[in-house]
């Protein structure tokens, strides 16, 4: 029965995504989401750690950046469909700390799903609203400790010794008046008890075992396989991916993408282990499941690929692939595509934080002092012209003052990035059109399509661009925590006149 519960609530339409789990995850290896963005009024920066294991708990932490907030209530909802529009009873978030601006709250999960989490802040300036997209799945187990492991054992083994021993003196003696001995057959009808029982508890203990075990294989095929990708070189230079289910659940779809900043798929290609030439490009789908792409001029060498797409019920997922390359002479670089070289990733020094452009524009990180995993970060990048002033023909990269990838140098943690935080963009924009249709927020989405987006870049929450004379700022900042500590290569990619320049900087992270 409870397997029949779960598997049918994976299938439920209110649930819509079930079967597409990242982190989460959309990043590989980076499971927190992070996001700023405005509930009306009020500037939030937020900060989500989901839960390992579903059910779970996801641990919520926002900071307010604009005074006079008084109290905030989170409720988790369905991204998309029925549920989205009935939201059960908000909790209110705490204040731990004498610092009036953060909040902190926790969330329960019950089932995977595609969902979102509602921050409804009231303050001064009267209530406003912010959704954070969460896709939560069950990721992995929780293995029981061993000395907890141990001390369950031990207590098994008392029980069942105590159990043995209370049956045979039922057997022995619950019969016999007040002083009496037990006669000899008493005594082996006792044994007797002793033996079926002690007979019957281990068997109870084995047939536990084995249900324990089978509900652990059950739950292992419930935990989130991301979509596979398989790369190859075809004739005219055309790179090749397909993309494949690995079967963990069959319902999932290989063609319902949505465009997020205007594209069905974002890929990275990252030469490998140099980390020094990087490729932002955007393949076309050919059929479902496949997606080709005929290649800018390429070095030589074996690549890392990372490609983003984003389901149509908000869901995002990253694909990795890797492949060997040789020289290749393609096309120009057009429209939104982008690249760029660096030296060498070294596992020695700081790094530098300003990179030299090609067309004489720098592009410099005002960089903290230290770097810790996990602490959530607003990353700041500026670029500079010709002769070192902030740039005065900044322009829109994709609806965005620019992107960033965070790739560490063992390649367990890829994230694309926006100024809006970890989320996908068009995961974040369903969202705010779901406020929008619940009385609050922006214009709401189409009602032919709910689940097209229905607002532009400019509408964005986090994506006011705060005009400085005639032109856009020549500032971009990110937030984002490194998940993990050592060494990690950023990618910052703005635009300028028609020119997307790609800036490229190392760090260290610390524990």
């Amino acid at each position: 029965m409870i397997k029949t519960l779960r598997r049918s609530s994976l299938l439920s339409p209110l649930l819509l995504f079930a079967l597409l789990a990242p982190s989460a995850r959309a990043h590989i290896g980076s499971p927190d989401v992070y996001a700023e963005g405005n509930a009306g009024p009020y500037k939030l920066s937020v900060v989500i750690r989901p839960p390992l294991v579903i059910p779970g708990v996801a641990e919520v932490d926002v900071r307010v950046l604009t005074p006079g907030v008084h109290s905030i209530l989170i409720t988790p909802l369905a991204l998309v469909g029925e549920a989205s529009k009935h939201p059960p009873s908000p909790d209110e978030m705490k204040t731990p700390t004498s610092d009036p601006t953060y909040f902190t709250g926790q969330l329960w999960f019950m089932a995977s799903g595609s969902w979102q989490i509602r921050i409804l802040v009231n303050g001064d300036q009267g209530p406003g609203v912010f959704s954070v997209p969460l896709p939560a799945v069950a990721l992995g187990t929780r293995p029981m400790q061993p000395g907890m492991g141990i001390f369950l054992a031990v207590l098994g083994i008392i029980l069942i010794i105590g159990m043995t021993g209370i049956v045979g003196a039922a057997a022995r003696e619950s019969q016999l008046a007040p002083g009496a001995s037990p006669t000899p057959q008493r005594r082996r009808s006792g044994i007797i008890a002793m033996t079926v029982a002690f007979a019957l508890l281990v068997t109870g203990v084995i047939l536990g075992n084995w249900w324990w075990k089978s509900e652990a294989a059950d739950y292992s095929a419930y935990i989130y396989k991301p979509l596979a990708m398989n790369a190859t070189l075809a004739q005219g230079n055309v790179l090749d991916l397909q993309i494949k289910d690995p079967g963990w659940f069959r319902a999932r779809s290989l063609d319902d993408f949505i465009p997020d900043h205007n594209h069905l798929m974002h890929l990275y290609m990252i030469r490998w282990p140099q980390m020094d030439v990087v490729l932002h490009l955007h393949p076309e789908p050919v059929a479902s499941g496949e997606f080709r792409l005929p290649l800018p001029s390429v070095p030589a060498g074996d690549y890392h690929l990372y490609a983003d797409v984003v389901h149509a019920s908000g869901f995002p997922e990253t694909m990795v692939a890797s492949t060997s390359l040789p020289a290749i002479t393609g096309r120009p670089l057009a429209g939104d595509d982008a690249e760029g070289h660096a030296t060498p990733v070294t596992g020695s020094g700081p790094g530098t934080n300003s990179f030299q452009l090609p067309d004489g524009y720098t592009m410099v990180w005002n960089k903290p002092a230290t770097l810790t995993a996990r602490q959530p970060i607003s990353f700041s990048f500026t670029l500079l012209d010709r002769a070192g002033h902030p740039a005065q023909d900044t322009v829109l990269y994709m609806g965005m003052l620019g992107h960033a990838a965070f790739v560490k140098d063992d390649g367990a943690v890829f994230a694309h990035i926006h100024p809006s935080g970890t989320v996908a963009m068009a995961a974040l924009m369903i969202a705010q059109d779901e406020n929008a249709a619940a009385g609050s927020g922006p214009p709401a989405a189409n009602p032919a399509n709910p689940t097209k987006p229905s607002m532009n870049m400019s509408q964005m929450p986090g994506m006011a661009m705060n005009m400085e004379g005639d032109h856009l700022p020549s500032t971009v900042t990110f937030p984002y925590g490194f998940p993990t500590p050592g060494r990690y290569r950023i990618f910052v990619q703005m635009k300028h006149a028609s020119t997307i320049e790609t800036g490229v900087f190392d760090a260290t992270v610390t524990p």
